[in-house]
């Protein structure tokens, strides 16, 4: 059974000494495998099934089929780091893998020599050349991706109308900022009462 983001261990900010602890401060979003600002675990399990379906990195696939509304590639290619758990992805260019499957290895991986930036394993080497990258994308595809029939066969929502989608997020908009004006003249209606009452004393 796959992981979900749940499943995965969050990784400690350092190998060793007293930073390497989950902080009651840390933002959940800067831990590997956790949502990104903006994405809900449902938009995140979608993008996952996207990914898995379409291949890492077919953005425009992505977006063609009207999965994910109003998501644009570089916030899907921020979310799909923070699943693999690194920042590079080109390793897994086009295949059709399960980003938290590598999250959950990479969630694992601590030592001296793994440097992370956010949570999101960095490459502290020089640049792979182009045949490197072409080896890594073959043995990952061996180890890691899922069958033609699995990826053929997975189903991703489509709004049936994308455009109702986002006027729908546009009016919740509206009603939060409504909400938000309304509190703040509580607020300052309330400010106001007391000052006069300090003033008649």
């Amino acid at each position: 059974m796959a992981p979900t983001l749940e499943d995965v261990a969050k990784p400690q900010s350092m190998p060793s000494g007293p930073r390497n602890v989950l902080r009651s401060n840390d933002s959940a979003s800067l831990w590997n495998c956790t949502l990104s600002p903006g994405w809900s675990r449902e938009e995140s399990d979608i993008l996952r099934k996207a990914l898995m379906k379409f291949g890492i990195g077919n953005w425009a696939k992505i977006i063609d089929s009207q999965c994910l509304p109003g998501k644009t590639n570089a916030q899907m290619n921020l979310q799909l780091q923070r699943m693999l758990g690194q920042q590079s992805t080109a390793e897994f260019a086009g295949l059709h893998i399960d980003p938290l499957v590598i999250g959950e290895k990479n969630s694992k991986i601590q030592g001296s020599n793994i440097k992370r930036k956010n949570n999101c394993i960095v490459n502290t080497g020089g640049k792979p050349t182009r045949d490197e990258i072409k080896r890594r994308i073959q043995q990952n595809k061996q180890l890691y991706e899922i069958s033609e029939e699995e990826w053929n066969n997975i189903k991703l929502p489509k709004p049936e109308d994308p455009q109702l989608v986002l006027e729908s997020k546009n009016e919740d908009l509206r009603r939060l900022q409504q909400e938000l004006e309304s509190v703040r003249a509580q607020i300052a209606n309330l400010r106001r009462k007391q000052q006069e009452k300090v003033n008649l004393q």
